[in-house]
């Protein structure tokens, strides 16, 4: 059983391969226990709308498109951490109180983790994607997860200003856990960006001076 972290052409069946059914097995239960005992379940649905698409697409496309072990990891990292704060609402997240108490912090941030994490995790299975699948430049994989991070972190807050104050308006405080903070959605778009040019800059230090790709 090997975990891999090389990008390559080659495909891994979905019954052999042991890693990518630990990681989907890992998140489901994380994804169950997160709707069990959700302190609100309209906010749950809202803000798993997304992970239930993305889950398909990963399950339902693997013959095709398969990530290494190490994105497919990330990925499960990230997604753990998004639903653990969907079981409390971000600003209601235990773990975020536990730091604001321990570190004495002005405000519950576990929603700033999460935005953070999107950029800093995700940076690398979208580098391999272009890099892998698409067969784009080394400096252009590089390149575009950051582009793609802020535009998909401003594209977010678009969407939680419509679902809040358009759509689901009684869901709107939960949903977008601004906890009175005026700047908390250009915040969000800054820290998931700074984490995917984090994530970029360590991946290119490591093919610098390593033969890992």
């Amino acid at each position: 059983m090997a975990f891999t972290t090389a990008i390559s052409d080659h495909r891994t069946p979905l019954r052999t391969n042991i890693w990518f059914k630990l990681f989907i097995g890992l998140f489901l239960v994380c994804w169950i226990n997160s709707y069990i005992g959700n302190t609100d379940t309209a906010n749950w649905l809202l803000e798993n709308t997304l992970v239930f698409l993305f889950l398909g697409f990963l399950i339902f496309t693997y013959k095709k498109f398969q990530f290494s072990d190490v994105s497919y990891l990330l990925i499960c990292v990230y997604l753990c951490l998004h639903v653990y704060g969907s079981k409390y609402t971000y600003a209601e997240n235990p773990f975020g109180y536990w730091l604001k108490d321990y570190f004495e912090l002005s405000r519950n941030h576990y929603d700033r983790i999460v935005h953070f994490s999107f950029g800093f995790l995700l940076a690398y299975p979208m580098r391999e994607m272009f890099l892998k699948w698409l067969k784009f430049p080394a400096w252009v994989a590089w390149t575009l997860p950051i582009e793609i991070t802020l535009s998909i972190s401003g594209f977010y807050e678009l969407i939680e200003w419509a679902v809040a104050d358009i759509f689901f308006k009684a869901q709107g405080d939960a949903y977008l856990g601004t906890q009175g903070d005026i700047w908390d959605a250009q915040k969000d778009i800054f820290l998931a960006f700074s984490g995917a040019i984090i994530a970029t800059t360590i991946v290119s230090l490591i093919r610098k001076f390593s033969n890992v790709k």
